[in-house]
């Protein structure tokens, strides 16, 4: 593959992302962000995208009540688990504000196509954050990892925008470049640096920018969202402009060891097997980093001079490294802040599993991620590339 490769470089030195950032204490606190509560779901939304279905033949995923069992040895469910806890572009109608629920959480509604199996409200918002900032740490403060020139970045899209603080903080670092966010929620602040704007956009769809627009493409944490990898690259690929570049985030969704210390039948091991079952009902896979989709798609679309950054990112505070220890605090602190709001709809497909029984294995896997003896990490792989220069451009 052409272009470097990074391994899984010791961000030790590396500056934080923000001079405001917080600093490396015993437990982190939530970075602030500037991000507005999202729109309050109205009751009664809408539950009929989820399918129910049992585990697939041969699976080693562990049933609903061997953690309640399990829990018998324990008698405690953490406390602090509260019950609160045909174009692509849409206008902004109250149909999008119609949020699925699904025991007390919001997700999207059922607008397009669309399928995100991560919850939208704030608790889901600031997860978000905090794993933004996890990740600005992880590559040394930088917000990219293709060789960018500002001068000729006029136009940038960030598909999947989420809570937008990537649009935001790249809107403040390019501030000449037209950035615009897209979501198939409406969950971004209004107030945003002048060169931003956020759009409702259902990236499954066929993409309305115009053909050969924009310089650059950034796409993050699109795993379980896309059934269709090859159109979605096909559709960057066309939308941008000959040279322009196409950067693409995503995170393997098993929690793994390399010392035995995450056991086959741990909480931690658990997590990604659920995942796993999960896209295999949606048609939604999870597992693009083991796969190597990123390399194989955005080669097949026609993208040159591909780099790729691997990172094993540690879950807890058991590194030595003072870095990597920071890393893992706020790897932990994101997934603590929102556990419910990641595995209430991917459960529910797969098993209709009930919220007490969701609450019991969350108990679980919050005693994991809270003992550093078990050395726990799962894989970032970020891989870039670029639309030939010669490429013909074409008409819209």
């Amino acid at each position: 593959m052409a272009g470097s490769t990074d391994g899984a470089a010791d961000p030790a030195t590396a500056p934080s992302p923000k001079s405001d950032a917080p600093k490396s204490p015993a437990e982190p606190k939530s970075p602030q962000s500037p991000l507005k509560s999202p729109p309050k779901s109205p009751s009664n939304a809408s539950e009929s995208a989820a399918h129910t279905a049992g585990p697939t033949p041969g699976s080693t995923l562990l049933p609903p009540e061997a953690w309640v069992d399990a829990e018998e040895d324990h008698r405690e469910v953490d406390s602090t688990l509260g019950d609160d806890a045909a174009s692509s572009t849409a206008s902004l109608t109250a149909s999008i504000l119609e949020y699925r629920n699904y025991h007390g959480r919001t997700y999207h509604s059922n607008q397009g196509n669309a399928q995100y199996w991560g919850s939208n409200d704030e608790r889901a918002a600031e997860s978000m954050d905090i794993n933004h900032h996890m990740l600005t740490l992880a590559m040394g403060g930088k917000l990219f990892k293709a060789p960018l020139e500002e001068e000729k970045v006029k136009r940038a899209l960030d598909i999947g925008t989420g809570t937008g603080i990537w649009a935001i903080d790249f809107a403040d670092t390019f501030t000449t470049t037209l950035v615009t966010g897209t979501d198939v929620s409406p969950i971004q602040p209004t107030w945003v640096p002048p060169n931003l704007d956020f759009e409702i956009d259902d990236a499954t769809q066929p993409w309305t920018f115009h053909r050969d627009s924009v310089d650059y493409i950034h796409m993050r944490y699109l795993l379980g969202s896309i059934a269709d990898w090859d159109a979605l690259y096909g559709e960057a690929y066309r939308a941008l402009a000959p040279g322009g570049w196409l950067e693409h985030y995503e995170a393997a969704p098993y929690l793994e060891s390399d010392d035995g210390s995450v056991t086959e039948t741990s909480a931690m091991a658990q997590w990604g097997k659920t995942f796993v079952e999960g896209g295999a009902v949606t048609g939604r896979s999870f597992t693009v980093v083991p796969d190597g989709t990123q390399e194989a798609g955005m080669k097949k679309a026609g993208f040159e001079e591909m780099g790729v950054w691997e990172f094993k990112c540690p879950i807890g505070g058991w590194p030595k490294d003072p870095k990597l220890r920071e890393i893992g605090l706020y790897a932990k602190l994101a997934l603590e802040s929102d556990i419910e709001g990641y595995v209430l709809f991917i459960t529910n497909v797969i098993s209709g599993w009930s919220r007490e029984q969701v609450l019991v294995y969350i108990a679980h896997l919050r005693r994991e991620l809270r003992n550093n003896s078990i050395h726990g990490y799962f894989k970032l792989r970020v891989v870039w590339g670029r639309k030939p220069e010669k490429a013909a451009p074409g008409g819209d």
